[in-house]
């Protein structure tokens, strides 16, 4: 039958769609789930992983694709509500609405329309371990049968693409402040705390971190494609061959770390012995290699110690930061300084602006790609939260309205993500009272001093509060964490009312977090603006140890779209303190046109 499938036609979402169900039916499978994940949990996935975006034409980085004999559903949270509609159109998926991405209402849904006789199949090896439990949970609750080693995908996809091949290198001084040696000596001490002599580690940016090397497996994160088992002497690194040269591996074998085939990780997990003790992280490890691991092994479950630990920048690392910020800033003044002459010709689209603005960064030093796809949006675009312009699908930047440019980069010494809202023409008095409510957001939040130990969730309702109060809401989290030259969206820390204030979730010295509310107006318009915040000792008092915010990102705010009646004196004293520090950070780096807008759009209100 897999013969069958293999002559069906799959250039079309609905094609491949009616080639998948033939190979359930031949192989008994009555519903199968298409996640958005990789062996490593990735939030960017290589092309080979990207099944669910080849299987229904949706091209956003979250959702959850479920087939069976006649039904075909994708699960996806507001963000991408739009965009689903408009890419499943004609495909015969229907788009089935969640309110946030942690949902399990596609768990739910298998559980209430499937039969006790019935099957549901998933690939365990791209199945998270916390996932996969619940999952079983709901299903066995209901008799329903749960096969996690299958893959349809390989059966039917054709030309799928090959595991990806860029050369991995080192992170060096004076970037990378602590050595490869000093982190695996402290992971071991806190492996023996726990009582483990081994530890697994799937997470690319846990591994980046740990070994002092960056990659480009995976799209704006710089990462590579590998798997690490720790124990007291030596690290077993499973990476495919070719991505390590002689000379890096040599580095690596004086430090203990010895490679692996990339295929090997499970075959070595059953092999350990089995007086072993080994540290796993639930939810940072997929089904199928927790099922690799030698039965009576006994296994530690705690968060991966390298998460807390690449969180915390060190004194040294944020010196690095701040000077990145400094370097991003002023790619970003000669940008809008050539934005705002070229808008009043009219011949500037939603694609130039990502050209223009990757080109700036370019020329800084340091920099080494964008840390995500440009997102400029405008007017009615930019009121998709993940909107991305296309060369078959973007707007010319001409009349009146909001252009929203979210954008990013990856540097030596830091990671940047900023959005701005952009006046084009004349902006109407309701864009105004958008605007300005947003930042009123971002100023709360910012001004922000809270205790030690506040889970970060808590702090969410802080930056709403002032949209809350204009009659307003919006559907995504106010901020997450941001690596050191790595991923752009990193743990354990999320300001969001969607996840859980658990106790890994708390605010710690050193961690670098984004403050982004927005207000999205469908059809019409989106706002958003975004800084990068620094977490800072505020003091002690007798109540305890407090913290706050150090704002890091540094380009001006277009005062051109607020109703400066809305600001509160205190507001405003904010907004022109802000404006001083950029101007000043930011002055010796630009010159000519640069520095004239630089100066226009710092003036204080």
């Amino acid at each position: 039958m897999d013969t069958l499938a293999h002559k069906l036609p799959t250039t079309t979402p609905l094609e491949r769609v009616q080639a998948l169900r033939a190979v359930m039916q031949a192989q008994k499978i009555d519903a199968y789930i298409v996640p958005s994940s990789d062996p490593h949990l990735s939030e960017y996935l290589p092309g080979r992983w990207q099944g669910r975006t080849w299987l229904s034409g949706f091209h956003g980085s979250v959702g959850t694709f479920i087939c069976t004999a006649d039904f075909a559903g994708l699960w996806a949270d507001s963000r991408y509500w739009a965009q689903a509609e408009t890419e499943l159109a004609g495909s015969g998926i229907t788009l089935m609405k969640v309110q946030s991405s942690g949902s399990i209402a596609h768990f739910d849904w298998l559980a209430q329309h499937l039969q006790s006789t019935q099957s549901v199949a998933v690939d365990g090896n791209v199945l998270g371990l916390g996932a996969a439990r619940v999952l079983q949970q709901k299903l066995s609750e209901k008799g329903i049968r749960l096969k996690t080693e299958v893959d349809l995908l390989n059966v039917i996809w054709d030309e799928r693409p090959d595991l990806p091949s860029a050369a991995v290198y080192q992170h060096l001084p004076p970037h990378a402040i602590t050595s490869r040696a000093d982190k695996l000596q402290q992971l071991r001490r806190m492996m023996q705390e726990l009582g483990a002599t081994h530890h697994f580690i799937s997470t690319l940016d846990d591994i980046g971190y740990l070994l002092n090397l960056r990659g480009a497996d995976v799209s704006y994160n710089p990462v590579f494609l590998a798997h690490a088992l720790v124990d007291a002497t030596s690290v077993q690194l499973f990476i495919a061959d070719g991505k390590i040269n002689a000379e890096l591996a040599a580095q690596l074998q004086a430090d203990g770390v010895h490679l692996r085939p990339y295929a090997a990780a499970a075959a070595s997990l059953a092999a350990l012995p089995i007086d072993a003790s080994l540290l796993l992280d639930p939810r940072r490890i997929t089904l199928g290699l927790r099922n690799a691991v030698a039965a009576g092994v006994k296994v530690v479950e705690a968060i991966n110690p390298t998460v807390f630990e690449k969180s915390r920048k060190n004194a040294a690392e944020v010196a690095h930061v701040r000077h990145t910020m400094e370097q991003d800033g002023a790619a970003l003044c000669e940008f809008f300084a050539w934005l705002e002459e070229a808008l009043p010709q009219g011949q500037v689209s939603e694609l130039d602006v990502d050209t223009q603005i990757t080109a700036a960064r370019a020329r800084r030093p340091g920099f080494v790609c964008p840390s995500f796809a440009t997102i400029a949006g405008f007017n009615a675009n930019g009121a998709l939260p993940h909107y991305r312009a296309t060369p078959q699908a973007h707007a010319q930047i001409k009349g009146d309205g909001l252009l929203l440019i979210d954008s990013g980069g990856q540097y030596l010494g830091g990671t940047t993500d900023i959005t701005r809202v952009v006046a084009v023409g004349q902006v109407s008095a309701a864009q105004q009272r958008d605007c300005t409510l947003v930042l009123q957001g971002v100023i709360a939040l910012s001004r922000a001093q809270f205790p030690y130990g506040i889970k970060s969730p808590m702090l969410d309702a802080i930056a709403r509060a002032p949209i809350w109060a204009g009659g307003v809401e919006y559907g995504h989290g106010t901020g997450h964490g941001v690596g050191y030259f790595m991923n752009v969206h990193e743990g354990p820390q999320s300001i969001s009312y969607n996840a859980q204030p658990e106790p890994h979730t708390t605010m710690e010295i050193g961690m670098i977090t984004s403050i982004e509310p927005g207000i999205y107006r469908p059809g019409r318009w989106g706002v958003r603006i975004e800084n990068l915040v620094l977490n800072q000792s505020a003091g002690e008092t007798e109540f305890g140890h407090f913290l706050s915010f150090e704002t890091l990102t540094l380009c001006p705010i277009d005062t051109r779209c607020l109703d400066l009646n809305l600001l509160r004196p205190d507001e405003k004293a904010w907004l022109n303190q802000y404006h001083q520090q950029v101007r000043e950070r930011l002055t010796p780096h630009v010159s000519g046109a640069a520095l004239a807008w630089l100066n226009l759009r710092t003036t204080a209100i």
